[in-house]
C-alpha cells in the first residue's frame, strides 16, 4: 500500500538535487558509478523439460554491492541462486565470478560463495557451535580458525550462550540465525541470501540486519532476496525484478521509484480564483482532480512539488485545512511493472 503522510505546510521538506530516470532494462544493466563487477551474468536459460524457468536473465552485480533480487513465487528466483552458486547447471548462457566462469565442476569457485537458503540448512540434532564446525570443515578450513572463526559467528548472531545446546530446542528466529552463519563461516566473495528472515521474530530479524549490513560494509558482495520488500528497500542500492524467467527491471531504487508518480492531495475552503491555474503552471506537477474544494495533484517529485505548492500558497496568502502526500514505493513498483502480488 503507498505510504501516505500528513504534512503541514509549514513543516514542508527542504529541496532536495533532481533525480535523473535510468532506462529500465531487461538485458545486461550495470548501474553509473559502479565498481568492476564480480558477478556477471550472460542470458542465462534454465528449462525443466517443456517449463522455462529462466529466459535469457542478464545483469552484473559489483564488487562490495548488496543487490536485490525480487519476484512473484515461481518466477526464477531460487533456480538463479542455484546456478550461480555452482549447484545446478544452466540450460544455456553462462556466468563469471570474480572473471572466473561458473561451472559445476569449479570446486574451487564454491569456496568463494556462500549460500544461505530458503529452507533451514542446519541439523537439530547438533549443537550450533557442532553445526558451525561442520560446515567449516566442508571448506577445509585449519583447525586454529576454524575455532575462532566460530566464536566470531557466535557472538555476531547472538548465539553465544546457545552455543552448546542442540539446535532441535532453539526459537525459529535462532535457526535462521544460525542459518546465515553456516553460509558466512568461510568469509565468502559473494553471499546468496534466500528469504533469510522468512517467519522470524522482529528481534532476530533486526539481528540478521544488522550482520547483513556489517557484512556488506566489510566489502562482502550480497544478493539478497526476499517476500518482505521493504527489507530489500532498505538494504540494496540496485533491485532486479524477476517475472516469469524474465529480468524485467534493473535498477537503483529511486530509478525505480521514478518508473510511477506521486499524489498530493488537499483541501481549502474558500480556494481562491486563479489556485488552479497557479497550481497547473508548475513544473512537473499534472492537476488530475479540482472539485469545488479538493485538489488531487499527481508528479514524480512529490517532496519538491510539494515545496513549490507552498510558495504558491505563500503567494496567495492561503494555507489548506489539510493534505496528504503518497510517495511510491518499491511494493507499488513491483505492481505495476508484473501486474500481481508478490505471494501469487
Amino acid at each position: 500500500m503507498p505510504t501516505s503522510t500528513a504534512r503541514p505546510v509549514s513543516s514542508l521538506p527542504s529541496t532536495r538535487p533532481p533525480i535523473h530516470i535510468m532506462p529500465m532494462a531487461s538485458d545486461v544493466t550495470r548501474g553509473a558509478g559502479m565498481s568492476k563487477p564480480l558477478l556477471q551474468v550472460d542470458a542465462i536459460r534454465k528449462s525443466y523439460g517443456s517449463l522455462e524457468a529462466l529466459q535469457g536473465v542478464s545483469f552484473e552485480v559489483a564488487e562490495g554491492e548488496c543487490f536485490g533480487l525480487l519476484g512473484p513465487n515461481g518466477a526464477g528466483k531460487t533456480t538463479l541462486i542455484s546456478v550461480l552458486s555452482c549447484l545446478l547447471a544452466p540450460t544455456g548462457g553462462n556466468a563469471k565470478l570474480a572473471g572466473q566462469p561458473i561451472r559445476l565442476d569449479r570446486s574451487e569457485l564454491r569456496m568463494q560463495v556462500g549460500i544461505v537458503p530458503q529452507d533451514l540448512a542446519i541439523y537439530g540434532e547438533l549443537t550450533a557451535r557442532e553445526n558451525l564446525a561442520f560446515f567449516g570443515r566442508l571448506y577445509r578450513m585449519p583447525a586454529d580458525q576454524l575455532r575462532k572463526r566460530i566464536e566470531e559467528v557466535l557472538k555476531a548472531l547472538a548465539l553465544a550462550d546457545r552455543a552448546d545446546d542442540r539446535v532441535s530446542t532453539f526459537s525459529g528466529g535462532m535457526k535462521r540465525r544460525l542459518n546465515l552463519g553456516v553460509g558466512i563461516m568461510h568469509q565468502p566473495k559473494v553471499l546468496f541470501l534466500d528469504e533469510p528472515t522468512t517467519g522470524v521474530d522482529p528481534q532476530s530479524r533486526n539481528r540478521i540486519f544488522e550482520e547483513v549490513r556489517r557484512l556488506n560494509r566489510h566489502g562482502m558482495t550480497i544478493v539478497y532476496t526476499s517476500h518482505y520488500m521493504e527489507e530489500v528497500q532498505a538494504l540494496c542500492t540496485r533491485i532486479g525484478i524477476l517475472d516469469r524467467g524474465k529480468l524485467i527491471a534493473c535498477d537503483t531504487l529511486p530509478n525505480l521509484l521514478h518508473q510511477l508518480e506521486g499524489q498530493i492531495r488537499f483541501r481549502m475552503e474558500n480556494a481562491p480564483d486563479g489556485l488552479a491555474d497557479r497550481l497547473r503552471q508548475m513544473a512537473d506537477v499534472t492537476v488530475r482532480c479540482h472539485d469545488g474544494n479538493g485538489f488531487m495533484l499527481s508528479s514524480r517529485d512529490v517532496p519538491k512539488a510539494l515545496l513549490h505548492m507552498a510558495k504558491v500558497f505563500d503567494d496567495l496568502g492561503v494555507e489548506p485545512s489539510t493534505i496528504e502526500a503518497h510517495e511510491p514505493n518499491l511494493e507499488r513498483v513491483f505492481l505495476h511493472l508484473t501486474g500481481r502480488a508478490l505471494r501469487d
